[in-house]
């Protein structure tokens, strides 16, 4: 059995998020591309007789809960399950990314504990197989089994992955901790459907990386946007603040969360401080090739 790992578990935004209709099953159907950032927790994996999970870091504090009921953990415990492994692991989460915020922390741990511990254990399971196992965890996972740029279907657990994307640096904006909180659910039940569309704004952004061209504002929308005013008015607020300066903000995900495509270090020091006046927390971000979010080292 090898060494301790260390691996990325990093955020991501959504650069499309559409929904087509709600399935049979009650799932919405989605097409987005997702996109992995540099904001990340770091993962350290460890052998051991059981699983084990410790929290630390900035964004380390969450609720009172068994640790069988975090992502991280219940990833270990299904892939050791599926694999017939008898092997335990400590998992060491070091906690960057804000939790509740729309930028999938705790999916992207999961992914992280997946990927690090079929190596550990030498579990042999492709990466199909793991987004397989990720699909069982929650919508989110799969794309984190990936990285880097890809599209997602279905209820997210059909990836495939895209070339890197090309965009400028980005300037992430979160809100506090009091204005944040687990939304996802009502705002997939906020959404009309009149909302719903065919895709093809995603289509035209997977022409467009695929081109390599630069990511534009132009080529971007979430769905999301339309449910803001009922369910997230702080979030709509900063963002028509911003758009009334003609910029343009998008949400990250399902929110509360949002970014801006920027430019130059001048610009991006004036739009932080516009932000940070609006409340919410600035952070300059870039986006995170597959290769170095998937990259694991020896601890």
């Amino acid at each position: 059995m090898t060494r301790s790992l260390r691996l990325l578990a990093p955020a991501k935004i959504n650069w499309t998020l559409e929904v087509l209709r709600i399935r049979p099953d009650g799932y919405h159907e989605v097409r987005s591309v997702l996109q992995t950032i540099d904001l990340c927790d770091i993962v350290t994996l460890s052998p051991a007789r059981d699983i084990e999970l410790a929290l630390s870091g900035a964004a380390g504090h969450l609720p009172d809960e068994p640790p069988e009921s975090n992502l991280a953990y219940r990833a270990a415990a299904v892939l050791r399950s599926r694999a017939g492994v008898r092997a335990g692991v400590r998992i060491a989460l070091e906690k960057h990314i804000p939790i509740a915020a729309g930028l999938g922390g705790g999916s992207s741990d999961a992914a992280a504990v997946l990927r690090g511990c079929n190596r550990l254990w030498e579990a042999e399971q492709s990466e199909q197989q793991l987004i397989e196992i990720a699909g069982e965890l929650g919508s989110d996972p799969p794309f984190f089994v990936v990285g880097g740029t890809a599209t997602v279907t279905g209820r997210g657990e059909r990836v495939r992955p895209l070339p890197d994307a090309i965009a400028p640096a980005l300037i992430l904006a979160t809100p506090p901790e009091q204005h944040r909180g687990e939304k996802t659910a009502a705002m997939y039940e906020a959404l009309k459907p009149a909302w719903f569309s065919e895709g093809y704004v995603t289509i035209g952004l997977e022409d467009a990386v695929e081109a390599h061209r630069e990511i534009t504002d132009g080529e971007l929308a979430n769905v999301f946007e339309r449910a803001l005013s009922s369910m997230q008015p702080e979030t709509e607020r900063a963002m028509d603040a911003l758009r009334a300066q003609g910029l343009q903000p998008h949400l990250a995900g399902s929110g509360p969360s949002f970014y801006l495509l920027t430019g130059t270090n001048v610009e991006t020091e004036r739009l932080s401080q516009r932000i940070a006046d609006l409340g919410f927390e600035p952070r300059v971000v870039r986006t995170l090739p597959r290769g170095e979010a998937l990259r694991i080292t020896e601890a």
